[in-house]
């Protein structure tokens, strides 16, 4: 493969010395791209990447001092060489304190002028590569930090996520339910060029088929019975960032048609208007189906389905990474009993062999659930000869950690005599800590049955 050659970006008012210096450059294996002045400088940096900008100092309007603070400014890693015809100290001198790589008087020396070419660009090239590997390392970090697993399956799934973070393509996720196709969208999101633009998540299986298409794609006033105003779409609102569409099998079969003419033009059209709206969007699917079996049942576009897959991750179940499981559920029991402000205990032999040995129908966020209730002191097993989930109390997770802590802390004063300063004392929490909780536990306490 051939190699890319350094891009130079060569500002010299002179023409005929402009054209002598760039046929010079390329003769030593550079990419030369000239500007007559800083105006038309500036107009190619913003839209060309360059490795390196050499510069006349006195140029009609924007003198070359002047072109090098902004560039100094909007491109800061940039390199710019200074040449002059003029061998003037102060203008040398104010050249690099105000950030030149080099100055340069004209007749140049050819030698030195590649010879501090070299170094600028060997310079430019290390400072590149040192940001990418702590880019590189700064995502590995987020990953490991947000996607806990050190299974074989689980390193595969994390270096699929840190490949396609970064590049532009839209990702098809699959997955069980419960296998976390939300936090894998949100790693691709939050680990791309794209995390500082607007993360929309939407699960397609809970859009009414009424308002599906309004929802996507927004409407304008009076397009539909109870439009009152123009409304901005989720694609729209989206623009800049990446759009999850979960569940994306549920999508109905007319708005796929209208999804797939968005992902091919990157285009969208509010319902009752004509107007098409350009939309910079990357999107994110998931499913827990097998999209390509729906498609040739008619239950899912096939053309939709092979522009989707175009880049696809897949989530191995928890059932296949059973020492993860064992990992996963400590992490959780453990943050949850952070949350009490107290200690959990170790999991017994018997506990451990069930972790390892269970298939988790639900996956992670079964398994969340349960870790959670373990350290809350409530029955968390399931039986371990059925794969479905244990008998649950639908009351709010909120709800039953209140009514564990005004147990315990009931208990701590039991045990204290009524004494809540010696209560708090055992409990290692504060004493105004503990009688702000006992007062707004005990005001709940009739709430609790």
């Amino acid at each position: 493969m051939t190699e890319t050659l350094p891009v130079i970006l060569l500002i010299e008012d002179d023409a005929a010395l402009r054209r002598s210096l760039a046929q010079w450059l390329s003769l030593n294996e550079l990419e030369v791209i000239q500007a007559k002045d800083g105006n038309e400088a500036l107009r190619i940096l913003r839209t060309t990447t360059v490795d390196l900008v050499i510069s006349d100092v006195r140029m009609p309007g924007m003198s070359g001092l002047e072109l090098l603070a902004i560039v100094r400014k909007s491109w800061p890693d940039l390199p710019v060489i200074i040449l002059s015809g003029h061998g003037d100290v102060p203008m040398a001198v104010a050249a690099i304190q105000a950030g030149a790589f080099n100055f340069l008087t004209k007749p140049y020396v050819p030698e030195q002028l590649i010879g501090t070419l070299q170094n600028a660009l060997e310079q430019t090239r290390l400072r590149r590569r040192l940001v990418s590997l702590e880019q590189g390392n700064a995502t590995r970090a987020r990953i490991e930090r947000q996607l806990l697993g050190a299974d074989q399956a689980a390193v595969r799934l994390k270096a699929a996520i840190e490949q396609l973070a970064s590049y532009p393509v839209d990702v098809l996720i699959k997955g069980e339910t419960g296998a976390g196709k939300e936090v894998v969208a949100r790693l691709l999101h939050e680990c791309s060029p794209r995390q500082s633009g607007p993360y929309v998540a939407i699960n397609c299986a809970a859009l009414p088929l009424d308002i599906v298409e309004s929802e996507l794609f927004g409407h304008e006033n009076g397009a539909f019975t109870g439009a009152s105003g123009t409304r901005i779409g989720k694609f729209e609102f989206a623009n800049g960032g990446t759009i999850f569409l979960d569940e994306i099998e549920s999508m109905p079969l007319s708005a796929q048609a209208k999804l797939l003419r968005v992902l091919q033009e990157r285009r969208i059209t509010r319902l009752g208007s004509n107007k098409e709206i350009p939309v910079d969007i990357r999107l994110l699917s998931a499913t827990k189906e097998d999209l390509r079996e729906r498609a040739s049942q008619g239950q899912f576009r096939e053309d939709l389905y092979y522009r989707l897959v175009a880049a696809e991750i897949d989530i191995p179940p928890l059932r296949e990474r059973s020492h993860d499981a064992l990992l996963l559920f400590e992490h959780f029991a453990q943050s949850m009993a952070k949350r009490l402000e107290r200690s959990v205990q170790p999991l017994t032999s018997e506990e451990t062999r069930f972790i390892l040995g269970y298939g988790w129908p639900g996956n992670v966020r079964q398994l969340k659930l349960l870790a959670e209730r373990r350290a809350l002191g409530l029955d968390w097993q399931p039986d371990a000869g059925r794969q479905d989930h244990p008998p649950m109390d639908d009351r709010p997770l909120s709800e039953l950690v209140d009514q564990f802590e005004l147990q315990i802390i009931e208990q701590a004063l039991n045990a204290a005599g009524g004494k809540a300063s010696l209560a708090a004392e055992r409990l290692q929490v504060p004493h105004r800590t503990f009688n702000e909780k006992l007062k707004r536990l005990s005001m709940k306490h009739k709430d609790f049955g």
